[in-house]
């Protein structure tokens, strides 16, 4: 599908200097020190936070001897709590330099710039110069990215023999008029969204062991809705830390993504697959 509309088109990415609203709503000025713990309830960009990352951490067992590529690391939550908690090094990639700046910045503030390397650049293209991951993790990434065959090989290739691919993800539960693609393109960039079972067998195809899938649709359509109402609860609040065209921005994408879930259209899986050697 060609179009001429950038990742930018989804509102979530806009305003994502925001961030620095919270953190001084924290009492914290600007360049002073922060503490991983306190930023996460608003750095982690997915659903139900740093309890997926953990999730992933306990699932793949993450820990300070492993190398770690997150791909679309965003202002770098995930990328921080998995270095934080276990020690892992962590190579954040981010396709958006706003976001990666930002990210930067947040973790030199958390004192894990030894720990986490971001990196701004787009997988597709990004050449590793031969380096092998332990591990590739995403959270609502990689749906943006229409060329799936081309990243889950490139994927594949990037990891070591043992090595652990991990993703949470959006997809199709009912098939999309053309209308709703186009809506989905525009909203969230969604460039890629199958049903589950061809997910799953893109996966296999490049050689990858799925060795756990979950169906999370009815879990994110709960968590969805919860979000767009607490947001609509808190709108004196946000207003008053972010200023109304944030507030109706972010609003606005919740709403969005409320409404396709909870018509049974919009799914998501989290899927766990391994590089096993032959």
């Amino acid at each position: 599908m060609k179009h001429n509309l950038n990742i930018k088109s989804m509102k979530l990415y806009n305003h994502v200097d925001r961030i620095y609203n919270e953190i001084k709503e924290l009492g914290k000025i600007n360049s002073e020190p922060l503490i991983v713990e306190e930023i996460t309830s608003f750095d982690q960009l997915h659903y139900y936070g740093t309890e997926a990352v953990d999730f992933a951490i306990n699932k793949i067992n993450i820990d300070s001897n492993m190398t770690i590529l997150e791909i679309g690391s965003g202002i770098g939550g995930p990328a921080r709590y998995i270095a934080n908690k276990t020690g892992a090094t962590v190579i954040a990639l981010e396709l958006q330099s706003d976001q990666n700046e930002i990210a930067i910045d947040l973790t030199e503030r958390c004192g894990l710039s030894k720990k986490v390397k971001h990196v701004c650049g787009d997988f597709l293209t990004y050449d590793w110069e031969g380096k092998k991951f332990d591990a590739i993790v995403s959270w609502l990434t990689l749906y943006h990215i229409f060329e799936n065959k081309i990243l889950l090989k490139k994927c594949f290739d990037a990891l070591r023999y043992g090595g652990f691919f991990y993703a949470e993800d959006l997809l199709s539960r009912k098939p999309f008029s053309e209308k709703e693609l186009s809506e989905l393109l525009e909203n969230i960039y969604g460039n890629y969204l199958p049903d589950i079972q061809t997910y799953k067998s893109e996966i296999e195809k490049v050689g990858f062991t799925l060795i756990f899938c979950q169906d999370m649709s009815n879990e994110w359509t709960k968590f969805t809705r919860n979000r767009y109402l607490s947001y609509n609860k808190q709108k004196n609040r946000h207003i008053r830390v972010h200023g109304e065209i944030i507030y109706n921005s972010i609003n606005s994408f919740y709403s969005f993504i409320d409404h396709y879930f909870s018509n049974g259209k919009l799914g998501g899986i989290r899927v766990i697959a391994k590089k096993i050697s032959t």
